[in-house]
């Protein structure tokens, strides 16, 4: 599923990939509920990482692996 992410694509992050990542062994695991509730942009992929950029609320755009990510 995830390698037909591309960018325009509107997405949101699984939780269960995202809490059990390496990634969230190396920062904070509270991960605020926008990430899982509201959609997301797709702003550019580099490997297997997309950048994405949450508009619900003013945010700064996260870099998360496309395994971690669904369309909205």
């Amino acid at each position: 599923m995830a390698a037909t992410l591309k960018r325009g694509d509107l997405v949101r992050a699984l939780r269960d990939k995202l809490e059990s990542s390496l990634e969230a062994t190396a920062s904070d695991t509270r991960f605020p509920p926008y990430l899982f509730e509201t959609r997301g942009e797709i702003l550019e992929t580099s490997n297997d990482y997309a950048l994405v950029k949450f508009g619900e609320v003013p945010t700064p755009n996260i870099w998360l692996r496309l395994d971690q990510l669904e369309k909205f």
